[in-house]
């Protein structure tokens, strides 16, 4: 049995990844955070887990080392780097969810973000999108949680660039519930400014462009246009990829393609010709939906969808754990009987 310690326990990712390893066979919750609810227990902040989790938090800030064999990170961007100073060993897995360990390239990071403290870290830290990275993850101590919009783009783009397939630049149109704006109180999140409307964010500066776009750079040398947008729903993301092939493919050539890439991938879903993915139906999930057209011109559109706190965060943290630890790959993630 492992023990795992939640860091951050009480923002949504965190509330999420308890609720996914309480059902997890092979691992024990030993340690939760909270800097901002220390000494009361996990059920008082979430009272869904009355009877369920009544672990008390401890504060964050304390010195962890060597108590757990897994930490998960729920922290912010900045805070984070500093945490996973203190507890990295060599041996311990950690799982980390901010964008810290993200960017291979420090001087990327620190232009979107902050001074990072933890520099010498990187050389140790591995980018956690298992459908890409599986076989650099098993073993790894150090492992980045991609952001939830770039597992959206990422899954949908990876067969085409892997293969080279797209002449000119690629749009990226996508939306998210509310939830990816994190637990804390922001005026752009309250449910008046929400509520009734839709508007698009960040354009031509959100940080999760420049980590889609190096990624992409790993397999085709393309360029990347990201506009995201907040939609008055609480989770999910839907994602559009539009471009142009080099050479035109049928609809049913492209799904067979996506198809035959993802054939032993158990939580991406190639949706048939003429069905598109849904946020509904990926919600509580760690599944990937994937629909995909195109068009006699060699233009196309590939669609995704995914619940942002699970497949984007929580329960990739999980996956990655499980690839890390040598686990099967899918436990404590079908079926999922979340409590939030």
């Amino acid at each position: 049995m492992h023990r795992v310690g939640v860091i951050g326990a009480t923002g949504y990712t965190g509330q999420v990844l308890v609720s996914i390893l309480l059902n997890h066979p092979d691992v024990e919750i030993t340690i939760l955070t909270s800097n901002t609810y220390p000494g009361r227990r996990f059920s008082e902040i979430f009272p869904s887990f009355s009877g369920i989790c009544e672990k008390r938090l401890t504060r964050t800030d304390e010195d962890l080392r060597g108590k757990c064999d897994v930490f998960f990170l729920c922290l912010p961007h900045g805070t984070s780097m500093e945490k996973a100073k203190e507890l990295y060993d060599g041996k311990t897995v950690i799982v980390d969810l901010s964008a810290d360990f993200r960017f291979e390239q420090i001087d990327l990071y620190e232009r979107y973000y902050t001074r990072h403290v933890a520099a010498e870290l990187i050389k140790y830290s591995i980018y956690g999108l298992p459908e890409i990275h599986r076989d650099k993850i098993k073993g790894k101590k150090l492992i980045a949680n991609p952001g939830c919009y770039v597992t959206s783009a990422l899954l949908a783009l990876y067969p085409l660039v892997k293969r080279k397939m797209i002449f000119g630049d690629v749009f990226i149109d996508s939306k998210s519930g509310v939830s990816g704006a994190g637990r804390e109180l922001k005026l752009g999140s309250l449910f008046c400014e929400v509520s009734e409307g839709i508007r698009a964010y960040g354009i031509g500066n959100h940080r999760h462009e420049p980590e889609i776009q190096k990624e992409v750079n790993k397999f085709q040398e393309i360029r990347i246009t990201f506009i995201p947008h907040l939609v008055p729903m609480n989770r999910g993301i839907l994602t559009c990829v539009y471009g142009r092939f080099k050479t035109p493919l049928t609809t049913e050539e492209l799904l067979k393609l996506f198809q035959e890439e993802y054939s032993s991938e158990f939580f991406v879903r190639i949706l048939d010709k003429d069905l598109f993915p849904d946020t509904r139906f990926v919600r509580f999930s760690n599944f990937c939906d994937i629909g995909a057209k195109t068009f006699e011109d060699g233009r196309f559109v590939v669609i995704s969808a995914i619940d942002n706190l699970i497949k984007g965060a929580s329960g990739q943290a999980v996956q990655n754990m499980n690839i890390a630890l040598g686990l099967d790959e899918k436990k404590g993630l079908v079926n999922l009987p979340l409590y939030p």
